[in-house]
């Protein structure tokens, strides 16, 4: 049982996997945070408390009891002596701005996870995975409650969070910052690592040291973004990819988030994640409630990878759903750069032809489908296929695609609308936009309000019409622009902070019924690339599709920092026409973009017979290993960011250590060094494993002494080692 409550303590101590978090119920009913790091096994905790003595200028409580603002808690309010980042603050009816919240109950949920309505969330397969904790906290003048959730997962390091604000009183209250978890933390020695970029150079890794004040990641853009992901590390100074302690922070949510790390005057930290604040307000009435995304808190103490590969781990197995959870995806060519928007149907089926010699599983009909779009200028929101421009019905394409041997799929780009189409003829009131205002364009298109019930009931209705007409079996989803004028002209004034969470409530609500509808189709979520690379899409959309940049080299750095947070599987990765990158050997870029949902972006019709053959036997090889990095061990061992970008190497270890594959690549030839090495890691140290060239090593030998890479070098080239575990020596002879 994870979750632990000893009733003469007030302690709460949740056992997560090799992790412990406790925290205590103060005598003034305070909820005060205790511990949380390395799994320990002492119960009583009760000296960690800190009594928050010490804080010049900060009033005590209205009880007398010791000032807040020095206090370590795990949901402070905001106006009543804490005057570090609240984890929740609300206006009541008269306007004041002021929340206490004390302890009034608690409940242990074995074997259970309450779902989040509406929202996407972390699920157990079966009642031994997770126990969860439910806190009622109180202000009672406010007539405030809030539940606190925690669940502690047994097998893995990860604890999720969530909060539920309800209101129990006569008069209406604003909520206009409810986070979905705070931890504080007593010290401050810490670094933190983010995730930054832009579009076609997502997810790079940025690390510095804490200070006192604040450090902010957060998006404003009506989207997790390109330029900020909502992933953070806190870490130990020393803490590499295999040593040290480090602690993740998470968001499963799709829209604006803030995390934020603050430092106070006492070199304490407190984390918070959720929701960002600007520009939200929740109208909370009587009798309502409010539930927060879920926040995912993670502890490793052997260092980043330790961390990644647990929530990896949580991913795959309790975020992923539905028929494509478990599957082997398909290799997939879109026809994106390789026609853009000039293509009929004999077109789309010569390329699934040409495509069918390499053993290519699936062709993708990218945008210029629907309506009369010829170009990005017109028809978004005109889900109905344009058969004048293909030459043939929808039906009639996807049969003869089968015919060829390959499945079909289709892009959309549903929660946008072009000012140029029917349908914005018809419902201008459709796109988001402030009245009198002007209506600004972000790629010649406007942001379709997925608020509206009426937009929700359209777009289900008009896609599902078009994926029942064909035999459709992957959609790839996407969203190409940041969101502006967000108002909503249904909503009175003083709920117009609350647009951009219906925003994606309305997304969220329209994608569940879409999978729920045509579950065997594949959905993969874009944004740009990885403008909304998040564990909300994912929940829906088992993939996504990582950059636009599919350049080899830049994609190094990309897959790289994308797998800090997210599993392999879920990493759409491509090889493009070399004018979409570095040119090279197709084996090159095929090597980089096999870690992850393999397929390829180019003319299969130009390719030669040579490069045919090429891709073949990139597709054979990529089959040869799909199981392993679909479910393997992630380590990362050699960083794009280090030797000056010129190696990097990674690895996958099969889960009961059986098997591992190890890749390498240079960038720039590397001039009189000797042969390079690379470490392996996560290998059963006592077992004999047989290299692909014959050799036979020692787990131990192979993890600390190292492999050599002979004649490894050269611009632009890659290793790949192949380690299977011998069985011992009695179950060989049996087997004989």
């Amino acid at each position: 049982m994870p979750i632990h409550y000893d009733n003469n303590t007030q302690i709460f101590h949740l056992q997560a996997g090799q992790s412990s978090y406790a925290m205590q119920v103060s005598n003034e009913g305070y909820l005060c945070h205790l511990y949380y790091g390395k799994r320990i096994s002492q119960d009583d905790l009760s000296y960690l408390n800190e009594t928050g003595r010490g804080a010049s200028f900060a009033p005590n409580p209205a009880d007398g009891s010791p000032t807040l603002d020095t206090r370590l808690q795990e949901f402070p309010g905001a106006g009543v002596g804490d005057f570090r980042v609240p984890a929740v603050g609300v206006r009541a009816a008269n306007g004041a701005y002021a929340v206490e919240l004390k302890v009034v109950s608690h409940a242990i949920l074995t074997g259970e996870k309450p779902a989040l309505p509406g929202l996407p969330a972390f699920y157990l397969n079966d009642a031994n995975e997770a126990d969860t904790l439910e806190i009622t906290m109180e202000d009672a003048l406010l007539g405030l409650r809030v539940k606190l959730y925690y669940t502690a997962f047994a097998g893995e390091n990860v604890i999720t969070r969530w909060a539920v604000a309800e209101n129990h009183g006569t008069a209406p209250l604003s909520i206009e910052n409810l986070q979905s978890a705070c931890v504080d933390f007593p010290r401050m020695d810490l670094d933190m690592v983010s995730l930054h970029g832009a579009w076609n150079r997502e997810r790079h890794v940025e690390r510095h040291p804490l200070f006192h004040g604040s450090t902010v990641i957060a998006s404003r853009r009506g989207s997790s973004s390109h330029q900020l992901n909502p992933f953070a590390v806190l870490c130990d100074k020393h803490a590499t990819e295999h040593s040290g302690s480090a602690y993740g922070v998470q968001l499963v949510y799709s829209g604006n988030f803030k995390i934020e790390a603050e430092v106070n005057q006492m070199h304490c930290t407190r984390v918070t994640v959720g929701i960002n604040p600007e520009n939200f307000a929740w109208r909370l009435q009587p009798g309502e409630s409010f539930t927060t995304p879920e926040a995912v808190l993670s502890y490793s103490d052997e260092g980043f990878g330790g961390l990644s590969r647990a929530l990896h781990r949580v991913t795959r197995n309790n975020l992923v759903r539905g028929e494509w959870k478990h599957k082997l995806r398909p290799i997939k060519i879109n026809s994106w750069e390789a026609a853009y928007f000039n293509f009929d149907a004999d077109k789309l089926v010569a390329f699934a032809r040409e495509a069918a010699k390499t053993d290519v599983d699936l062709l993708v009909m990218d945008d210029g489908w629907f309506g009369l779009r010829n170009d990005d200028t017109t028809s978004l929101g005109d889900w109905f296929v344009n058969e004048e421009k293909l030459g043939c019905s929808l039906k009639e394409l996807a049969e003869r695609v089968n015919a060829e041997g390959l499945d079909f799929g289709i892009w959309f780009e549903p929660e946008m609308i072009s000012p140029d189409s029917e349908l914005y003829r018809k419902h201008p009131d459709w796109a988001l936009h402030i009245p009198e205002r002007g209506r600004s364009l972000g790629r010649r298109q406007c942001v379709i309000n997925m608020a509206l019930p009426e937009v929700q009931d359209y777009l289900f209705d008009s896609m599902s019409a078009v994926l029942k007409q064909a035999n459709i079996t992957y959609l790839k989803w996407d969203f190409n622009r940041n969101l502006t004028e967000v108002f909503c002209n249904s909503l009175p004034a003083n709920q117009q902070g609350e647009v951009g969470h219906r925003f994606y409530l309305g997304l969220y609500d329209l994608c569940e019924r879409l999978v729920q509808a045509f579950p065997h189709i594949l959905f993969e979520s874009c944004s740009g690339g990885g403008g909304r690379f998040d564990l909300g899409m994912l929940y829906y959309m088992p993939q996504t599709w990582t950059s636009d940049n599919t350049d080899p080299v830049d994609r190094l750095k990309i897959q790289w920092g994308t797998s800090m947070a997210y599993p392999i599987m879920t990493m759409g990765a491509h090889v493009a026409a070399p004018y979409h990158g570095r040119a090279g050997k197709i084996g090159y870029r095929a090597a980089v973009a096999t870690t992850g949902a393999f397929g390829y972006e180019l003319d299969p019709t130009k390719l030669t017979d040579e490069q045919i053959a090429e891709m073949r036997e990139c597709n054979a090889e990529f089959r040869r290993h799909q199981q392993l990095v679909s479910t393997g061990d992630f380590y990362r061992l050699v960083s794009p960011y280090d030797n000056d970008g010129h190696y990097t190497a990674w690895q996958f270890v099969s889960p009961d250590k059986s098997e591992t594959l190890i890749q390498c690549f240079t960038v720039f030839n590397l001039h009189n060094v000797w042969d390079l090495r690379v470490y392996p890691q996560g290998l059963d140290a006592d077992a004999q494993y047989e290299l692909d060239c014959g050799a036979v090593l020692h787990g131990d030998t192979i993890m600390h002494a190292g492999l050599r890479l002979q004649h490894f070098g050269g611009d632009f080239s890659h290793r790949l080692l192949f380690l299977k575990k011998k069985p011992p020596a009695a179950e060989a002879d049996a087997s004989q």
